[in-house]
């Protein structure tokens, strides 16, 4: 039961790195004043969701301003927004219209650089359109803006509504603490959550905003390679955001899991040999080392070994639930779902490394690089 060891030893030490780390990080401080907010959010219809998540930010962001930013051809963003906004007439909020992006650029940080020209100071706060900024999130970003020159969230997913939104839920909640926070100790992050950052329109600037990074397709990675380069920190909070996806049938499901890891190779075709092998062992070799202990187990049932495959998989659903509830609030596991989706990821992986285009909501890109894909 070797490999089922190494599976125990390895989530034991990220699970001790990542309660560490946010049992350690400092509450976000009361303040009579802050700078000005303003939230940007990049908008395509198409979810259920969307109208709810967009009214749910402006409760939890009462003195923030709103960017929000659709396309020229999307009539329902338009109505949904316009709407939105006269609902809520006394808040501060822009909409901008933009055409489709030009071929190569990143339709996402297409639409952040037109935001740049709304927003003239204080912090430019990036959110996602299906993602909640959590009570504590605004100021605990706004907080860590005084030690660095861009902040980030930690993402928790809702359960979804079927089968796959709760198998998505499932990967992003039994990995996000796991993922994100163990190695911040040792090591600068080499990424960010684009789901969710803040950073200084000053600094932004400084940057020369999003036009620099345009003809990246991950546009995370390439805003956090962007501010490492110009010598700024990052800093990863451990306060949540709520995401919810509605995913409606499987190829949706396989087409979001497939985007994430292909951006993931993506990220590890910039680092280092030794930080590849970290990352191999500590986020590659878990899964397969998982599914090799069940299969070993099933050609050679006994009772020790059974009662050693029980005990590893109740310590890891206790562990998750654990984290789970220390950083977001709430208990997310489901447990055989959760299995499930970890049993999945060298799926996901392989999928990735063979099949290089990719379904990015409404449109299609072949992948040749962070900075080179093309329409389809």
């Amino acid at each position: 039961m070797i490999a089922l060891a190494l599976y125990a030893a390895i989530l034991a030490v990220k699970a001790l790195l990542a309660w560490w780390y946010a049992r350690k990080y400092p509450a976000p401080r009361l303040r009579t004043e802050i700078s000005p907010v303003a939230v940007c959010q990049a908008i395509l219809s198409g979810d259920p969701d969307l109208q709810d998540a967009l009214e749910s930010n402006l409760a939890s962001a009462p003195q923030a301003r709103f960017v929000w930013l659709i396309d020229d051809d999307d009539e329902e963003a338009g109505r949904l927004v316009t709407e939105l906004a006269g609902r809520h007439c006394g808040r501060d909020i822009r909409i901008l219209s933009s055409p489709p992006p030009p071929e190569g650029i990143n339709p996402k940080l297409f639409k952040l650089e037109r935001a740049r020209d709304a927003v003239s100071g204080g912090i430019f706060l990036v959110l996602d359109d299906d993602t909640r900024l959590g009570p504590s999130s605004v100021g605990a970003l706004i907080d860590a803006l005084d030690r660095c020159e861009l902040a980030t969230g930690l993402p928790f997913y809702r359960d979804g509504g079927n089968l796959f939104g709760r198998l998505l839920g499932q990967f992003v909640n039994n990995n996000s603490a796991l993922t994100y926070l163990p190695l911040l100790p040792f090591v600068r992050p080499v990424s960010i959550n684009g789901m969710c950052y803040a950073l200084k329109t000053e600094h932004l600037a400084r940057l020369g905003g999003f036009d620099a990074i345009m003809r990246h397709l991950t546009d995370d990675l390439a805003v956090a390679e962007r501010v490492r380069d110009a010598g700024g920190r990052i800093i990863q909070t451990p306060f949540p955001q709520e995401v919810a996806t509605t995913l409606d049938s499987l190829p949706r499901y396989m087409a979001q899991m497939h985007r994430w890891y292909l951006f993931a190779l993506l990220l590890m075709r910039r680092q280092s040999a030794a930080m590849n092998l970290v990352i191999g062992a500590l986020y590659g070799a878990p899964p397969l080392l998982l599914a090799a202990a069940i299969v070993e187990v099933l050609l050679h049932p006994s009772w020790a070994a059974l009662g050693a495959l029980a005990a590893v998989l109740g310590a890891r659903a206790l562990i998750l639930c654990a984290l789970q509830w220390r950083l977001s609030g709430k208990v997310r596991h489901r447990p055989l779902l959760s299995l499930l989706s970890e049993l999945l990821q060298p799926l996901h992986l392989a999928h990735a490394a063979i099949v290089k285009s990719i379904r990015w909501r409404s449109r299609r890109y072949r992948v040749h690089d962070n900075d080179r894909f093309v329409s389809i």
